[in-house]
């Protein structure tokens, strides 16, 4: 049902995905709108008091992206914030169709469709919090090395930029 990935070094995400769950995809998107880009604790709340069917569906897949999520932190051995964790990606793709028969006038039959969704739901930790972990980790390192150069460091983690070198003075 999940597959667990890591895009940068420091960041943890995950997602989980549900197929061929028995509703419309255009149905399921009004709701997976909702969740897009909220934190998850929020999202799980806005689930849970929204009155759609789908909701229910959004949310199981939800609380699986973020179990992987903490398996994935355990895994690897690195601390994860549940809190610091938001809904980074959040689709509905359309499954396959059920073609079914209903009985029409004179013996004939009218043909329609039942529809069902895929829902994905990816969340990953915010990237102000995975960089702070990353240069706690590398002053934590650095303080039992005892090397020197850890202010630099640590603002590069936190910013993803180099820090500014320094100018020489005229003479």
């Amino acid at each position: 049902m999940a597959e667990l990935q890591t895009s940068t070094p420091g960041t943890i995400e995950a997602h989980a995905l549900a197929r061929h769950v028995r509703m419309s995809p255009q149905k399921a998107r009004l709701v997976i709108d909702l969740i897009r880009g909220q934190k998850a604790q929020d999202a799980l709340q806005s689930l849970r008091y929204t009155p759609k069917r789908a909701a229910k569906h959004i949310e199981k897949v939800l609380r699986s992206a973020i179990a992987n999520a903490e398996r994935k932190a355990d895994d690897s051995g690195s601390p994860l914030d549940v809190d610091q964790l938001f809904v980074s990606k959040a689709y509905v793709n359309e499954g396959s169709r059920w073609k079914r028969l209903r009985p029409a006038p004179m013996g004939r039959a009218f043909r329609y469709q039942k529809r069902t969704a895929h829902i994905f739901v990816g969340v990953a930790e915010h990237h102000v919090a995975a960089a702070e972990r990353v240069a706690a980790n590398i002053a934590e390192a650095e303080s039992q090395k005892g090397v020197k150069g850890t202010a630099r460091r640590v603002r590069k983690a936190l910013t993803g930029k180099q820090a500014p070198a320094k100018k020489k003075g005229k003479k």
